[in-house]
């Protein structure tokens, strides 16, 4: 990790640059496969799972034979793992739909919102250098909880053209309604133009690499909703005295395994903490089985020192990280000051991983920035909000004048119309 001392606000921007391709040569390859596959369906589909998979396969489709192995093939535990992690993620998103509210507005004019589940979705989970199966948790439950009647997951298959059973599995225990196995720009490009087996979805979730990402805001701008442009993981540990080394290196370490375009932030107080943690990084890293893959991303990695908390906090804002822990004391007032993160660690005993995995909050989060605006997937992700109104005659006549002055006002006279040719209907 480069490491820098108290470096002035108007550098911060280039220290914490996040690692990327080449714009013009990342679109101009995602745009000639969404082409491709617009044009040629399942052929152009099959062409590519051989080229970027090396998987030659005949249907795409996971059968219900293959459903059944996957259940028979996974151990015990890890079946446990999974619905137990089912069950939190579940607890939590449930408490995040909405009841109908009705509001009169005035007497007789009443007003409401409604939450309705889009229809036909997409979830894109990643399988290529690790099987992301906690990303069908993450993106299956709370589609299934927001209603959505038509859930279709894309994940990429191994050169056996096979999906990771754990996949399968969690994938069939949330309800999902077909399973594909297709990754990649083709599989983005499948659920939105769609094919002959894949059906053209409405929305497209699911984070990926900087391919996928390209490839999901291409497919926005042709007319498919996206969750966000979710792209390479990346954490910020901010840490002081009372944290714990070896457990901010384990938490930086376990966004750095992730690819070698993830990048992990320290912000710490001390020098001397920062060569603590890595030291801690580089014993731990020896151990690792994908230690090249996170020996690559700590490349462009940064520890930023600086003297003041409050400095601290408005670095983190201005970087907005994707997964932000806080190993502090007084770490929950300090948590109040943050207004850009995906989502918040907070304490010495609160690891990334677990928000991951199964504490029960989403882990389809903002990535590059985002955070600034965007917020991380929840079932709002999957509804569209429908207002309603009803007038009565009373109503009308209390509002009625108001929109005849309004739309005068602004020389719309059909729209005066239609609500003066009501207010005379009812006088007679």
């Amino acid at each position: 990790m480069k490491i820098y001392k108290n470096p002035p606000a108007n550098e911060w921007n280039e220290i914490l640059k996040r690692p990327t391709m080449e714009v013009k040569q990342l679109d101009d390859i995602v745009r000639g496969v969404l082409d491709d596959i617009r044009a040629n369906g399942d052929r152009a589909v099959a062409r590519y799972t051989q080229k970027f998979d090396k998987a030659e396969l005949e249907t795409f489709q996971v059968t219900e034979a293959e459903i059944a192995a996957a259940e028979a093939a996974l151990d015990e535990e890890l079946k446990a793992a999974i619905l137990m992690a089912k069950e939190n993620i579940e607890s939590f998103h449930r408490q995040q739909r909405t009841s109908v509210s009705i509001v009169e507005t005035m007497p007789g004019v009443k007003c409401w919102r409604r939450s309705v589940g889009i229809e036909k979705v997409g979830l894109y989970v990643p399988g290529g250098t690790a099987p992301l199966f906690s990303s069908v948790l993450m993106l299956g439950i709370p589609a299934v909880i927001a209603g959505c009647r038509e859930i279709v997951l894309c994940s990429p298959p191994n050169e056996q053209g096979e999906l990771h059973p754990a996949i399968i599995y969690a994938a069939d225990q949330v309800g999902v309604t077909k399973m594909f196995k297709i990754g990649g720009i083709q599989a983005i490009g499948a659920m939105a133009y769609g094919t002959e087996s894949v059906q053209q979805v409405y929305k497209i979730f699911g984070p990926g690499n900087q391919y996928v990402t390209a490839a999901k805001q291409m497919v926005s701008r042709a007319g498919t909703a996206i969750d966000m442009p979710a792209g390479p993981s990346e954490v910020l540990v901010c840490a002081d005295e009372t944290a714990d080394p070896t457990f901010v290196a384990a938490d930086l370490l376990s966004q750095a395994e992730h690819g070698v375009d993830s990048q992990v932030v320290l912000v710490a107080f001390a020098e001397e903490f920062v060569q603590q943690v890595q030291n801690a990084m580089e014993v731990q890293l020896a151990a690792l089985p994908r230690k090249e893959i996170a020996r690559q991303a700590l490349e462009h990695s940064v520890a930023i020192i600086t003297d003041k908390p409050s400095e601290a906090i408005d670095l983190i804002n201005a970087y907005a990280p994707e997964h932000l822990i806080l190993s502090m004391k007084d770490v929950e007032s300090i948590a109040e000051a943050v207004v850009n993160a995906g989502s918040v660690f907070l304490g010495n005993f609160t690891p990334e991983s677990a928000g991951d995995y199964a504490s029960g909050t989403n882990h389809t989060l903002p990535t590059n920035g985002f955070a600034r605006a965007y917020s991380g997937v929840s079932v709002d992700s999957f509804v569209k909000k429908i207002t309603f109104q009803q007038i009565s005659e009373e109503g009308l006549k209390n509002l009625g004048p108001a929109v005849e002055a309004m739309a005068a006002a602004e020389q719309l006279q059909a729209h005066k119309a239609a609500v003066s040719i009501r207010l005379a209907k009812l006088k007679k």
